[in-house]
């Protein structure tokens, strides 16, 4: 018999199987990888599915008192108040640029990053940049946001020469609005960059190095070979990291703007997110921020839903 022949007659007796039956077999022959998977099965049911079922109180006047079944029914009423505020264009606003503008160069500055070390030819060199663009990312969050404050701060290196370049009074860089966003910005790829350029330079680990013999041979340049295999290499990656990202786009980094904006900036530094820690946690306005927060998860999930469709249309892959 063949072995199309065999796999057939398999199916055919495996589907006559009762479905109890099946499942419990294959739970038996693959029972040390579904161990392995049990502690994250674990972590993800009550850390993440479990706590969904709070998100009721989006739709209640909830009362720690009367409890998720015992406080008032009020449907869509909190998600129509925030829609109609005078802070929902402000907040909606502030968190599009500062996703866009962190897309733009906080997403392309790790890709770039890699590039360039990739054609480091002196692997001293090439360990030194790496470790120097790693090293940021551990530390901790408290400590560069101090450490923006004080370069930023009148006085500050950064102010100084930033003073320098355009002639202004070295206040504070932190309390002009107009900065924040930059700042911001600036911060997210310093601290990031090295970290996030691993993907890519583990992704071209994996383009066969006979396509740049041949490219070579053919007298193209370093840059040519960039442009035509690698980045053609990497598109596949891209596209995932791309996607990813799309699905957390309106979450911005609001631990490092609540430690880094000031009343006075809420003009440009105010975000949703933001905005959801100070009505739930300093304002106990616990309803109202849980339905703000699942305003903002909604985005975030047509957001990824979109650019997967997108990214299957155009490219032929994605996540799903």
């Amino acid at each position: 018999m063949s072995t199309k022949a065999t796999a057939r007659a398999l199916r055919r007796q495996s589907v006559r199987k009762p479905l109890r039956r099946r499942i419990a077999e294959d739970f038996k022959r693959n029972r040390l990888l579904y161990a392995m998977a049990l502690p994250v099965i674990v972590y993800y049911v009550v850390y993440h599915y479990a706590p969904m079922y709070g998100a009721l109180i989006a739709f209640q006047n909830y009362s720690p008192m009367k409890g998720f079944w015992g406080s008032e029914w009020v449907g869509l009423e909190h998600f129509r108040s925030f829609i109609g505020s005078h802070y929902f264009w402000r907040l909606l606003r502030n968190t599009v640029l500062l996703s866009l503008y962190s897309l733009m160069f906080d997403f392309t500055a790790p890709l770039l990053l890699a590039l360039l070390i990739q054609e480091v030819r002196s692997r001293y060199w090439k360990t030194a940049v790496q470790t120097i663009s790693y090293m940021p990312y551990f530390i901790s969050l408290i400590v560069v946001c101090g450490l923006v404050k004080e370069l930023t701060k009148s006085g500050g290196l950064v102010n100084i020469v930033y003073t320098l370049l355009t002639g202004s009074g070295g206040q504070d860089m932190l309390q002009d609005p107009g900065l924040f966003r930059g700042i911001y910005v600036a911060s997210e790829i310093w601290q990031r960059v090295g970290w996030e350029s691993i993907i890519y330079m583990a992704a071209m680990l994996a383009i066969d190095p006979g396509q740049y013999e041949a490219a070579r041979i053919d007298g193209a340049s370093r840059l040519r070979q960039m442009w035509h295999i690698t980045l053609p290499g990497l598109a596949p990656t891209i596209a995932v990291l791309f996607i990813l990202r799309m699905g957390y786009m309106m979450e911005v980094g609001y631990e490092k703007i609540i430690l880094l904006y000031q009343p006075v900036t809420y003009e440009t530094a105010d975000v949703i997110s933001t905005y959801v820690y100070r009505k739930g946690l300093l304002g106990t306005d616990w309803s109202f921020s849980s339905a703000i927060g699942l305003f903002n998860s909604l985005i975030n999930l047509l957001l990824l839903v979109l650019a997967n469709y997108v990214i299957r249309r155009r490219a032929g892959g994605g996540l799903w």
